[in-house]
């Protein structure tokens, strides 16, 4: 494979769209003034920089989405004890596919592993626990699942940051306005929220984009570069309270999905 290259999708405009909080825009908790926050963040977010095109473009089909709020009211997966969560996660089918994906990928996961220090095993795991290997990478609107949570008050901060995110992403083509993925805005065959694309995003195939959703080399390179960038350490160990074990903490928050991550990497690699 070719040198794989981190493409640039200018963190420093970002820094600047994002400076200070959105204050006119008020948060809300049901479908009732969400038109009217949409009119106000596109009018601040225009004084922020971001071109009148790309709102335009990117709130043209966007709407309050019932079902990004239920999906984030309900993540009662969570709270499952380990064998429970591998059972309903289908933890012993992740690792039999990825047994057989590692070997018919060995040249790829070669490759991430000598530019990133990331190990096939953690790599596959997320693939197959984040979508099965890309077989469903969800079916809902992703601009309106970041919109809503945006607007929504639980995380209001914290989603502005990502709907900026996704603006700088359609405004460089790498967003389609009508892409689907999952209930929290997640794109891709692994899963990316919008920051993180931009943040650790990897154009692997050198087409000159990063795409999550149809190149399987840039999904697994973007992976393997934020498990790089969240401190994972070559050549160690990455069980709980081994060193590389707090990158995948910085995956997702929860522990049974951190021991989960590690249990299914640790089978596929053999360790």
């Amino acid at each position: 494979m070719r040198a794989m290259k981190v493409l640039s999708l200018g963190v420093a405009m970002f820094a600047g769209l994002v400076a200070g909080p959105v204050m006119a825009a008020q948060c809300g908790n049901t479908s009732a003034g969400f038109s009217q926050w949409v009119d106000a963040f596109k009018s601040e977010a225009a004084a922020k920089g971001v071109s009148k095109s790309v709102l335009d473009r990117a709130f043209a089909n966007v709407t309050y989405n019932t079902a990004t709020i239920r999906a984030d009211r309900g993540q009662h997966s969570f709270k499952l004890s380990f064998d429970q969560f591998m059972q309903k996660r289908g933890g012993a089918t992740i690792i039999s596919r990825g047994k057989t994906m590692k070997r018919n990928n060995a040249a790829l996961f070669a490759q991430l592993e000598k530019t990133y220090g990331v190990p096939a095993g953690p790599l596959i795991a997320i693939w197959g626990m984040e979508t099965g290997f890309g077989s469903f990478m969800g079916n809902q609107h992703t601009l309106s699942a970041v919109a809503t949570l945006s607007y929504d008050c639980r995380r209001s901060e914290y989603f502005t940051e990502q709907l900026y995110a996704a603006l700088q992403l359609v405004g460089k083509g790498s967003l389609s306005t009508s892409a689907k993925g999952a209930a929290h805005g997640e794109i891709g065959q692994t899963q990316f929220l919008p920051l993180n694309v931009v943040r650790y995003g990897v154009d692997a195939d050198r087409d000159g984009r990063v795409d999550l959703v149809g190149s399987r080399a840039d999904a697994l390179a973007s992976t393997a570069n934020f498990l790089k960038g969240h401190g994972w350490v070559r050549g160690a160990g990455y069980q709980p309270g081994q060193p590389s074990y707090a990158a995948i903490q910085g995956w997702n928050a929860a522990s049974v999905y951190q021991q989960a991550i590690a249990h299914i990497g640790q089978s596929i690699d053999g360790q």
